[in-house]
């Protein structure tokens, strides 16, 4: 039984595993998304999200801390630098995993993991708001008639 045992070991020892989730980290931050199994992908989202929100506000502690787990300062001054200011208004869940199907090799299931702000394919329908036109009457008229009044004012004066 797994009573209480939240963690995925992957098949490897402390050290190796956290090595494996901090370079997965480092990846996910420079390239914004990565192809990997899906119990990675899971263990990378418990790992990568925390620190993005440690990145929200920018501290020397949070700095501090986020280099410890990443070792990378690259990496973490990228996160700090652009990632951070992306997401601050975003109360959680900054990745998202999507699922691709099997290795052909080994037949192991493949994730996608990447973060959800950079995605310029869902993102696209946010940034451009589609106004819809509840009726014909009224909107070109007005703006017409006050431009050609000045006009004939205009001229008058002169």
């Amino acid at each position: 039984m797994r009573h209480g045992k939240k963690i995925n070991h992957l098949s490897r020892k402390t050290a190796h595993r956290k090595s494996m989730l901090a370079n997965m980290a480092c990846s996910l931050i420079e390239h914004k998304r990565i192809n990997t199994t899906v119990a990675k992908a899971k263990a990378l989202k418990q790992f990568v999200e925390p620190m993005i929100t440690k990145s929200k506000e920018d501290t020397t502690h949070n700095r501090r801390i986020v280099m410890a787990r990443m070792r990378q300062k690259e990496a973490v001054a990228e996160l700090f630098r652009d990632v951070a200011p992306k997401v601050g208004d975003r109360p959680g869940g900054y990745t998202r995993i999507i699922k691709l199907g099997n290795r052909l090799g080994d037949n192991a299931d493949m994730a996608m993991i990447e973060l959800v702000d950079y995605n310029e394919i869902y993102n696209a329908d946010k940034a451009t708001k589609k106004t819809t036109r509840r009726s014909r009457r009224g909107g070109a008229k007005p703006a017409a008639a006050p431009a050609a009044e000045t006009k004939a004012s205009n001229e008058e004066e002169e």
